[in-house]
């Protein structure tokens, strides 16, 4: 075979094999995140170096357990490894299995050696043999196997150059031999008149194209049609594909027999004992709550030095641009547009870090789908599928992967139904309104000695955010019009010590996903807000020589005066004016057309709202002594009562609003794109919006 300086690697293995650990052991932070062709499903790929002159093109495919697919995670596996003949075929497949569950694994493994394929077993978790009582016979593994055979502990990095040698060794010898020629056992002459139809594929190729519908990119029209032609006559599929099933089992367990050994009297794992606190019908509930008290308050109690710091030093480059530069539109744009609408997104990145962190940390040692198992007793009750669990808890992140997460869920009612409720529950994109806002009018000070009280408003807030998502549910569930059924199935990883690396890269990497996506529409947004508040109709250019020239003025200092014309200024602009149409219908919330245009702006994303605030009191504001985006918000004045206008009931309203309102265009279209229907995001947009505005009505009317 002819060789390349640049070669393509595939890892593939079940879920919780470490897969992913592996992944970024082997890349770093060498790594994009991009679509597969024609679908929104996540591709991982990283760069590593495997020897002086060779380089491998890593991709993470989804997990999966065999390639026999029941989801579209599991579809993108088999339509890769069917393109085997394509310019961006694999070279060689790596199919990560864990020491522990390594006889489920092996049937993943032995489908990907029939298609013919260089594969190298890396077998991982190698450092928990002798806890859990574990011998493996590694050298009659590789020959029962005939394929090379590596240990690995990823978590303590050992393992891992065996593993290059291994990848070089197996695509320098291209060594691809089927392991079960299942087509022997279960009927040789059907197979034969398979084969006949297209000799340019492996029996198991052409096999798995029937099985699934599933065709690679190559294959001809013509091609395609002889094979839908011959499964159409095809009476014993079904039957064939059990039998094949359990003639894979027969191999493996033919093999094992032999080669691994399991000793449990030996093992001293504390896995049972953990798993009986952790998924306890009161106390499991009772911990699952406190790792999310533990986590708001350390949102806040961590993050509030650096974002002071930060917030500070926007102000202070603000202040540094505007005085230095020379006087002009320019230096406007700079001080009063991109920095502070720049700086209404950058002073979050401790929480949003410090929540990734937790999120990572919850992953990394087995506890997250504990979680997800304990949650499965609640959620079956409300017309969601155990699944539905893991886009409600990863939407505390970003609701968009969290929808596209719900594929893994099979009934169509049940992932309806969760693609709808998602986005109910606290985003990170929703964290810089609750944090400003939280700081504004809830008292920094302990409860009971311990506990800070703005950490319990925003944990509050996600229960909050999750109790609708369960009760909407509920209605959607008794009021739907769709059949459909799923089941509950939840890999449960052993415990183990989180790999630090891994969190790391995973914080860095979600954190800039964050700030970089965030960051686009925030500058685009802040130059449009900058333009609108600093421009207008003819008496925008009016204001100054009208308020000079009235002699009513002209005692007032100058002070005075400045701050007079910047604030006739902004109302006479174009933004003004937009604010000043929608001030009526916001008004009862408690709102002035000021917010009512950060409101407008944030359904680009909820997180600009803090920025286009920045942006209009930046505009505004004449007052030197008054610099940072907290400072600038607080001492806003309500005109009508000479009050605070972000106020106690102001500020409720506003959480309240924010907690239900559908404020995203890129969910939108996310949900537009996984229904194929622009019905139920538009259902979305207006149903939340009607009762966000409800909602903060009432908690407004109330409280004041």
């Amino acid at each position: 075979m002819s060789h390349k300086k640049i070669i393509n690697v595939a890892l593939i293995g079940n879920p919780n094999t470490g897969k992913t650990s592996l992944f970024n052991e082997l890349t770093g932070l060498n790594q994009k995140v991009g679509n597969y062709p024609g679908v929104t499903v996540d591709k991982k790929e990283g760069s590593s170096k495997l020897q002086k002159n060779l380089k491998a093109i890593i991709t993470d495919l989804p997990g999966t357990y065999s390639i026999n697919p029941t989801s579209l995670d599991e579809s993108i596996v088999l339509k890769t490894l069917l393109n085997s003949k394509s310019e961006k075929k694999s070279d060689v497949i790596v199919v990560v299995a864990d020491i522990d569950n390594l006889k489920r694994n092996l049937l993943l493994f032995s489908q990907i050696k029939d298609l013919e394929i260089p594969t190298v077993l890396a077998i991982n978790m190698a450092d928990q043999m002798e806890r859990k009582g574990i011998t493996l016979d590694i050298k009659l593994l590789e020959k029962e196997l005939g394929n090379d055979v590596v240990l690995l502990s990823v978590r303590k990095e050992k393992g891992i150059d065996e593993l290059k040698k291994a990848i070089v060794n197996t695509y320098h010898s291209a060594k691809a031999f089927p392991l079960c020629n299942v087509n022997n056992r279960i009927d040789p002459a059907y197979f034969d008149r398979l084969k006949e139809i297209n000799p340019k594929y492996s029996i198991y190729e052409l096999w798995l194209m029937i099985t699934h519908n599933s065709f690679p990119d190559t294959i001809s029209r013509e091609e395609k049609s002889a094979l839908l032609n011959f499964k159409n006559n095809s009476k014993n599929l079904k039957k064939y594909q059990h039998k094949e099933t359990i003639f894979r089992y027969q191999k493996i367990n033919e093999i094992l027999k032999n080669t691994y050994l399991v000793d449990r009297s030996k093992a001293s794992d504390l896995r049972s004992i953990l798993d009986k606190i952790f998924t306890h019908k009161i106390f499991g509930y009772i911990l699952f709550f406190a790792v999310l008290l533990v986590i708001f308050q350390s949102i806040f109690d961590w993050a509030s030095l650096p974002m002071d710091l930060i917030d500070a030093g926007f102000a202070n480059l603000s202040s540094y641009v505007d005085k230095n530069l020379p006087e002009g539109v320019l230096t406007s744009l700079i001080s009063e547009g991109i920095i502070p609408g720049i700086g209404g997104i950058i002073i979050f990145i401790p929480q949003i870090a410090i929540l990734f962190l937790f999120i990572s940390l919850l992953e990394e040692t087995g506890y997250m789908s504990r979680v997800v198992f304990l949650m499965d007793k609640i959620m079956r009750r409300f017309g969601m599928s155990g699944k539905s669990v893991i886009p409600l808890i990863s939407g505390t992140a970003c609701a968009i992967p969290a929808v596209m997460a719900t594929r893994n869920i099979s009934g169509w009612k049940e992932r309806l139904i969760t693609i709808l409720v998602t986005p109910f529950t606290t985003c990170s994109a929703r964290l810089p309104v609750y944090a400003i806002i939280i700081a504004l009018i809830i008292p920094d000070q302990k409860v009971f000695g311990v506990l800070n009280l703005q950490g319990l408003t925003l944990l509050s807030l996600y229960i909050l955010g999750f109790a609708t998502a369960i009760i909407a549910a509920i209605i959607l569930h008794k009021t739907l019009n769709v059949k459909g059924t799923s089941f509950f199935v939840v890999e449960m990883p052993d415990y183990k010590l989180p790999s630090f690396k891994n969190v790391f890269i995973d914080v860095v990497e979600k954190t800039k996903a964050f700030i970089f996506g965030a960051g686009k529409i925030i500058l685009s947004i802040s130059v449009v807000l900058w333009f609108l508040a600093s421009n207008g109709p003819q008496s925008y250019k009016d204001v100054e020589k009208n308020i000079t020239e009235n002699v009513v003025h002209q005692q007032l200092s100058q002070h005075k005066i400045n701050k007079m014309i910047a604030s006739s200024k902004l109302e006479n602009s174009y933004i003004g004016i937009m604010g000043k149409s929608i001030e009526p219908v916001i008004k009862p919330l408690g709102y002035d057309w000021k917010i009512g245009i950060a409101l407008i702006s944030s359904f680009a994303a909820r997180e600009v709202f803090v920025g286009t605030l920045a942006t209009i009191y930046s505009v505004e504001s004449d007052d030197e002594d008054i610099t940072t985006i907290k400072q600038r918000m607080a001492s806003e004045i309500n005109p009508d009562t000479g009050t605070r206008r972000f106020n106690f009931p102001v500020g409720m309203s506003l959480l309240v609003f924010y907690a239900f309102a559908m404020q995203c265009m890129a969910t939108l279209a996310i949900v537009k794109r996984e229904t194929k229907s622009w019905k139920w995001p538009l259902i979305q947009l207006f149903g939340m919006g009607t009762l966000a505005y409800i909602c903060s009505f009432i908690v407004y009317q109330i409280l004041s």
